[in-house]
């Protein structure tokens, strides 16, 4: 009889808090951006009433002026810088357009053209400033000090940055772990779920890994760094994110390249407007008006900024949601995918083995709890994944392991302890088999048993051999094999007791995620893995994937990426592994699992789902569709508000202030409708805008 081992089920709301990532804002106030534009905007709502109330001059004029100064240095300063390097910049031209209209009496209108454009850059700050915030206040879980054991035993405590490799420090209980590391002495639970998203403490004993920032449990450790602080697990997470901020979409540089061309065009245009007239006998202040307001109406800021702030607020509420995304250029590809490559291990699984099925002989007297305790006390002190794995399924179960004695280890075998007053072997089937006969048989033993029992397991169990025990252990063993399992043979006193079958488990949400992906994309995905045909036939089955491509090589995984491309997909891969890397680099867009994702995994890929929520995919891929419909919606709304301000003061008579108004009324316009993405809302309603 099988006994499916579930663990129980886990509050997702738990899970939710578990894996929040700290959040820590940037004060409005803190970026200069936005205190320029708040000093001149203030200047300017104090100068207005005045002037309208009929105030002197000479109260209300200085406030404008410092509202020019405030508000318009720093973009002039730029766009000085740039004309130097022989670059049109359009922040010069709406300076020297605030300056042109309050040399011709229009003072109010200039500094209105300067405040609303101040606000516009204090909006890209903004944007720009929250996509940092969504990992920088990974940094907040670092702590500033460690305490270094040196060689004689001493403690001192040191700066985290000053720990090098090879160092051992001590983390009390209660405390946040220095450095990444491995476990050399001590046990405790240790809090990963900022950087795993794990709800639960993680066990550390000797040999375990540790990540800076995790916090402590009860028990003392002692742990060996192994990584630099500059190269940790947070380090690593916040370069990447940076990064984005710094790089520009396709779109964008397509936008900067037009730019340039379109402001050197629209200058020689303000010239001809403003001569033209001229020449045909208008009045100069009237001519150098509309020229004036036909620099502003016809500046490209809006189309500037209709590509960033969405694409920016994009990257910054999928890093809240623990989706950390390299660059614009991902986000933006994220949302023109539409076929997929999963691996298995780690990434459509959870990538930790645990046993799914228990199988005693009932002969032995046995039954599925004993056989599960005597396991588990003897694999207890063992470190073997394995072992692991059995001693998990034993702790699920509530059971109470007895106390061992004798432990040893063999590699390549398994473990063998005394437990009340039975000698337990716990190991691979063929090798504990082989061993038995070996004491009896001499040399050679083992692999005439190996052959004998597979002999067994095509015959009847009675047929001799190994003999009925051995016969049914046989097939016991293939039966787990062929279906995926990894089979651990269980010897009590010598004798054969069960088989416990192990398994990687698939993920809870890979399902629902193939599901949603199929929907996104059109196409199932496929899954490409390392792995053997059964077990990828059964995990693929269960997650309902008909597309299994097994037993491939990482050069392989690249071939299957260039067939889906070669027949005109756009292919996300989402891999965590080494052997993943290449796949990663080849697709249009990587995505790695960063829990246990590989270093290489992590650099190579595009994408990175820190809290290795596999549901966290589509979402961002739905995200991403969002963000591009808003960069659409941006260029349409910028393209129609030039025209029309255009057509008017050409065709017309376009006021000055309404000309601004307008055209930075639009640009702010824009840079609000691409924000709309900073909200928790755009998130929460992806998934089931992908999947519905």
């Amino acid at each position: 009889m099988t006994a499916t081992l579930t663990p129980p089920a886990a509050d997702p709301a738990a899970s939710v808090r578990a894996g929040a990532v700290p959040r820590r804002r940037t004060r409005l106030l803190a970026l200069p951006e936005v205190r320029w534009a708040a000093a001149a905007s203030a200047l300017f709502l104090f100068a207005l009433p005045l002037q309208l109330a009929g105030a002197p001059a000479w109260i209300w004029g200085p406030l404008y002026a410092l509202s020019y100064v405030t508000g318009g240095w720093e973009p002039g300063w730029e766009g000085l810088k740039a004309l130097k390097g022989r670059t049109l910049d359009v922040d010069l031209l709406m300076v020297v357009a605030a300056l042109g209209a309050a040399s011709i009496g229009q003072v109010m209108d200039g500094a209105l053209l300067i405040v609303i454009f101040a606000t516009s850059g204090a909006l890209e700050a903004l944007a720009t400033a929250r996509t940092a915030d969504s990992v920088r206040g990974l940094l907040d879980l670092a702590p500033a000090t460690a305490t270094r054991i040196a060689a004689d035993g001493a403690e001192q405590a040191v700066p985290v940055d000053e720990l090098a490799v090879g160092d051992t420090v001590l983390v009390r209980p209660g405390e946040r772990v220095g450095a990444d590391g491995r476990v050399l002495d001590g046990a405790s639970e240790v809090d990963q779920a900022s950087i795993t998203g794990e709800p639960l403490p993680a066990v550390k004993e000797p040999g375990d890994d540790v990540f800076a920032g995790t916090l402590n449990g009860t028990g003392a450790l002692r742990v060996r760094v192994e990584r630099d602080a500059s190269d940790s697990v947070i380090a690593r997470i916040v370069r990447m994110v940076e990064e984005a901020s710094e790089t520009k979409a396709p779109t964008q540089l397509f936008i900067e390249k037009v730019e340039q061309r379109y402001s050197l065009g629209m200058v020689a245009a303000t010239l001809a407007v403003f001569g033209v007239p001229l020449a045909f006998g208008e009045a100069f202040s009237e001519a150098l008006l509309r020229a004036m307001t036909f620099m502003i109406v016809a500046s490209p800021c809006a189309v500037v900024l209709a590509t960033m702030p969405p694409l920016l607020s994009a990257i910054a509420n999928a890093g809240r949601h623990g989706v950390l995304v390299k660059s614009a250029v991902a986000m933006e590809r994220l949302g023109r995918i539409d076929a997929v490559a999963l691996d298995k291990t780690g990434t459509l699984t959870e990538g930790t083995p645990r046993v799914v099925d228990v199988r005693p002989l009932r002969e032995r007297g046995l039954d599925e709890v004993e056989l599960l305790t005597v396991a588990a006390a003897a694999e207890h002190s063992s470190e073997h994944p394995l072992a692991r794995a059995v001693v998990d399924a034993a702790r699920e179960r509530g059971l109470d392991l007895p106390a061992t004695e004798g432990f040893t280890s063999a590699p390549g075998i398994g473990v063998m302890a005394v437990v009340g007053g039975r000698t337990v072997q716990v190991g691979a089937p063929a090798r504990l088999l082989a061993e038995s006969e070996a004491g009896a048989g001499g040399a050679g033993a083992e692999v005439e048993v190996e052959a004998k029992c597979a002999a067994d397991a095509d015959a009847d169990a009675d047929a001799g051999g190994c003999g009925d025990t051995d016969g049914v252990v046989a097939a016991l063993v293939r039966e787990l094999e062929e279906s995926g399992r990894t089979a651990v043979l269980v010897v009590v006193d010598g004798t054969p007791a069960g088989v416990l079958g192990i398994a990687d488990r698939l993920r809870p949400d890979a399902a629902a995620t193939v599901a949603a992906l199929t929907v996104l994309t059109g196409t199932a995905p496929t899954l490409l893995t390392g792995d053997n045909p059964r077990a990828a036939a059964r995990l693929a089955a269960e997650a309902g994937i008909e597309d299994v491509r097994a037993g491939l090589l990482p050069q392989e995984k690249v071939g299957v990426v260039r067939e889906l491309e070669s027949a005109g997909h756009r292919v996300m891969v989402v891999g965590d592994g080494v052997n993943d890397a290449p796949a990663l680099a080849a697709a249009h867009i990587g995505v790695a699992m960063g829990r246990a994702g590989s270093d290489l995994a992590l650099e190579t890929a595009d994408a990175v789902i820190v809290r290795d929520e596999l549901a966290a995919v589509p979402a961002t891929v739905a995200l991403s569709r969002r963000a591009r419909e808003l960069v659409v919606q941006n260029l349409v709304i910028a393209g129609v508000c030039i025209a029309g301000l255009v057509v008017w003061d050409l065709a017309g008579t376009l006021p000055l202030p309404l000309g601004v108004a307008g055209h930075e009324g639009s640009t702010v316009l824009v840079g609000l409708n691409g924000l709309r993405l900073l909200r928790d809302a755009a998130w929460t309603r992806a998934p089931a805008e992908g999947t519905g």
